[in-house]
Order: structure tokens, then sequence, then C-alpha cells
């Protein structure tokens, strides 16, 4: 089994809550779930849809075809229309288009008493259109609702049951057969809502971020919840917030900072102060089409080459890009324990698809250790110097205050104590091979990308952070049509790790930009031959049947 599934509507008449408890069914019933959204750039209005596709085993990727649409308004039936497939089943609210037709809010008031009860109708309609048992339905809705009292989950399960009914009705003999249940359960969430948990466990106790879409989910988790002990700042700009979260660290605690594109760029100044106090700092840049304010709404892998390169002069940093929610937690951990040990801004690189989409996984775990205070002792030293010299690069760090030794951080050009120098002959060469040594030792340390069936293949995809799941479904059906293909997948990006090309193969990149910013990256870094590149810029996550259709 493999069905694809389009709730669809204006912003506003609750297309997720159906889409929700729809995928929360599926996944009581013991089926994975993956879960997209997509939407336009407004409170009320447009077309927006929610996106579920459930498999026999974990398919983490989109589909962009429907198996079954169901339109909340006779606009969204039209705009999607094209997305049904030709043996399709269409639940909408008006006959045009043929499928069931479904009154979705009259239905509502006539069995819950109240129009708010028509997504629960439509999630009926739709457990019935798929072969869900209402029973499921009926503990999906309870327990969502328990908070709300007996009268409001009364009312969602009547709705909910008039819906059900009226579609198995329309259906007749063409009503499914009930999906058989199975003995599963799946862990199901986002990237986005598992940093803010490994952030915390990572030992970090400081967030500042200007909210902005779609990174502004992992400020607000740090806010709403205060059992996570993160204090966390609204500041009045990206600029502010980069620079508060370099002041906790440099007064000892673990801090990272949340934005987009467009807040990423007026942080460029704090990476590049960053690199030079050498002061660690996490940053999450999560991408979304640009240039300028672009497509807030929609999804990208544009920034890759800005994250590398932001910031004035050369100093090391780590650019990290997980692929699902697992590896968002795994990397989350990786970026602290990294920015601690080489006193370095550490960017993760996530995206709009990233944030909005849950993922079902067989596992969802913290790493069983996480990294330890780096932080010097006082007592081991009778002279403090901030940036006194070492073989590796890297200094004792201490924070102000401690043992009453003096700590002095400068954005100008220093000495081994942190005093402002005009040196240029021995001062300012060694402050530059200091920061130099510590890329060098990073490069080393950085994992090389993840290989799949690569021993046989002529042509390997080579992809990085969230196009991971349609990758590996293309190679798939690459495979089930008789071709060799393989993937090589990167998630760990700058420095690039020192890894040779597995073999002789014709290479290609799969990228959410249009310009093959990996590509250019392998080519100039690696002298790896990339022949081209899929790329996907209209900012619609990439799923395996564009990659296919541009497959060599």
């Amino acid at each position: 089994m493999d069905r694809s599934i389009f709730v669809t509507g204006a912003a506003g008449e609750g297309i997720q809550t159906i889409g929700d408890v729809v995928a929360r069914c599926f996944l009581a019933h013991g089926y994975p779930v993956f879960a997209s959204q997509e939407f336009e750039s407004r409170i009320r209005g447009g077309n927006s849809s929610v996106r579920i596709r459930v498999a026999e085993e974990p398919r983490n990727a989109p589909r962009e075809d429907a198996d079954v649409l169901l339109a909340l308004n006779p606009v969204a039936r039209a705009h999607y229309a094209d997305a049904l497939r030709a043996d399709g089943l269409l639940l909408s609210t008006d006959e045009e288009g043929g499928g069931l037709t479904i009154p979705f809010v009259d239905l509502a008031v006539e069995h819950g008493g109240q129009a708010i009860y028509a997504n629960a109708v439509a999630a009926g309609a739709l457990c019935a259109a798929v072969g869900l048992p209402f029973a499921v339905l009926d503990g999906v809705l309870s327990s969502a609702f328990a908070k709300r009292g007996e009268e409001v989950v009364r009312g969602n399960v009547d709705a909910a049951r008039a819906g059900f009914d009226r579609a198995a009705s329309q259906l007749g003999d063409g009503v499914p057969e009930e999906l058989p249940s199975r003995d599963a359960t799946y862990a199901f969430a986002s990237a986005h809502e598992t940093i803010p948990i490994a952030a915390a466990a990572a030992g970090c106790r400081f967030i500042s971020a200007y909210p902005m879409s779609p990174s502004t989910g992992i400020i607000t988790a740090f806010a709403r919840d205060a059992d996570l002990g993160v204090f966390a700042e609204q500041a009045e700009d990206e600029i502010a917030a980069i620079n508060m979260a370099l002041g906790a660290s440099a007064a000892g605690a673990r801090a990272m900072t949340a934005t987009s594109g467009g807040g990423f760029a007026l942080m460029v100044e704090g990476i590049s102060l960053a690199g030079m106090i050498e002061t660690p700092i996490v940053v999450v840049l999560a991408q979304r089409p640009g240039p300028a304010t672009g497509l807030p709404t929609r999804t990208a892998q544009e920034d890759l080459l800005f994250a590398i390169r932001a910031g004035h002069g050369e100093f090391p940093r780590a650019v990290l890009a997980p692929s699902d929610p697992q590896e968002a937690i795994d990397l989350t951990v990786r970026a602290f324990d990294l920015a601690d040990r080489y006193q370095i801004p550490v960017i993760v690189l996530t995206d709009q698809f990233l944030a909005d989409s849950s993922f079902t996984l067989d596992r969802l775990e913290l790493p069983a250790e996480i990294p330890a205070d780096r932080l010097a002792d006082p007592a081991d030293f009778e002279t403090y110097a901030r940036y006194a010299p070492s073989e590796t690069g890297v200094s004792p760090r201490l924070t102000f205050g401690q043992g009453g030794h003096t700590v002095c951080l400068d954005s100008d050009e220093h000495t081994a104590e942190g005093h402002i120098t005009e040196d240029l002959r021995t001062v300012r060469p060694a402050a530059v091979e200091k920061r130099l040594e510590k890329a060098r030792r990073l490069r080393k340390e950085i994992r090389p990308p993840d290989e799949d069936r690569t021993d046989d293949a002529e042509l390997i995809l080579v992809g990085w952070g969230s196009t991971r799941g349609a990758i590996a479904e293309a190679v798939d059906r690459l495979r089930a049509d008789g071709r060799k293909a393989g993937s090589i997948h990167f998630t760990e990006l700058w420095p690039l790790p020192e890894t040779e090309r597995p073999k002789d193969a014709r290479y290609w990149t799969v990228e959410g930009n249009a310009t093959g910013p990996l590509a250019r990256l392998l080519r100039s870094e690696l002298g790896w031959s990339i022949e081209g590149t899929i790329g996907r810029s209209d900012g619609l996550p990439i799923d395996a049947r564009y990659i296919l259709e541009r497959t060599p």
C-alpha cells in the first residue's frame, strides 16, 4: 500500500486539524505516515494543502499526486484537481468534478450543533473513503478533545459519525474494505519539534531570536515549555539576537539563535565576531526561497554557500544539515559539542519542508552521551590569557569573573591576553595561524557522507539535508526498473569531509535550488566530476517523481 491523501482548502478553514486527526488515525491503526504542508503566505484565504502519505513501511518523502482529494471549497477543488489521479476519489462540497458531495457545514450543524464541527465531518468522511474504522477515529477525537469537556468531545464524534456515514452511503458498493490493524508503533514529529528538545539536552540555556518563518517555532517551543530550562528572549531584530546569544555564551551559557535567510543576512557581522572572539554559538538557519522576502512559507535549499561564506575574514565554522527529526536531534547535539570544543559558530541548516513536515520514525531518542561542559578550571592558571597559544589552536576558555581572572574579548585583532594590537610582524600572523589550525583539525573530524547502493551503481544521486527521503525513493524505483543507481548524502557539509568519490559513475546532485551549490562545492573543493544538477526552485519540496522525470 502507498496511498496519498490531499486535504485542501483556504487558510483558516482548518485543513491542518483535519490532516492531523486523519494522520493520527493511521498511526493509531499501526501504519506509518508522512504529513507535509503547503500553504500561501496569508492569514486567511488562498490555496493550501495538507498532504498525507501512508505506506506499509515508513516512506518519508512527499508525493505530488493524490489518490484521495478532499476539498473544503470549490476554489480549492479546482486548484488541486490536476493533482488527483485519474482513478482517484474526490470529496467536495459541490457536485462539480464528480466524486462524493459532502455538505460539511450543514452536517456539522445538524449533528454536532455548531458549524465549528465541520472539520470533524470532513475527517469522518475521509476515514470512510480510505477504509479506516470509525472506532479508530472515535478514539483519536476523544483523546484530542478530552481536556475540552464531554460536550465538545460528543459534538466532534457525532459530527464525524455523520460525515463517515454520508461518505459510506454515497460510496455504496465501492466502499473500501476496512484496513486491518497492525501491531506497530512509530514516533511522529517534525525536525523543528525535536531541535528544542535536543538543544536543551545538550546544555543550551539561552536562546534569543526574532520571529521569522519558518524558524519561529523553535523559539516559541522554548518560550512555551519552561521545563526545558532555557531562557528565551525575543530580540528587537536579528542583529540584537545574535549579539545577545554571543553575550550569553561569553558569560558561560550554551547559547543559540534561530532565523531564516533574511534574518541571517543581518547576523553576518555577528558570525564574524564569533570567529574573532572565539566564542561558541549555534545558529539554526531555516531556509526558504529568496532573494529578499521571497516566498516566506515555501521551501528551498538556497543558502548553503551563504552559510559557508557568511562573515568577513577567514575563520573556521561548521555547517550541518539534518534530513529528518532524528538527525535534527543528533546534529543539534553535535553542533553544541563542536561549537564548544573549537570555540566557533556552528550553523544548522534546515528548511520549511523540515519545519512543517511530520515524519514517521522507528526511533526518536537523544544520544546516549551528551557533550560535557568544556570551560576551564580557573585554579589551573596563575596568570590567564584568553587566547593563549596552543598546539590545537584552541585556548582554555574562562568566563567573566571566574576565579578572579581577567577575561578580555575584543573584536579587533588582539594579543593572547585579548588586547588590541597592530603588531603585524608576529601577533597578527600567529592569530591567523591559530584560527587556521582550528579549521584544519575541524575538517578531520567532519563525518563522511552516507552511501547507499554505490558498489555497482552506474548513476549516483548526491544530495544534502532534506532531500534524503525523495532520493532514496527515486533510487528504489530506478533499481526496480533495472537501472543501477545509488546515492550519496551529506549531512555534515563544512568543512567538506576528506572523502573520495567511491567509484567511476555518472554523478548528479539533487538540490532544492537552481544553481547547484553542492555540485559547485564538490567540484571546487574535492575535484569531483559532477555531470549536472537536478534542481527545484519553485518553492515546493523535491519528490521522487520530480527526480525521475529529470534523471539522465
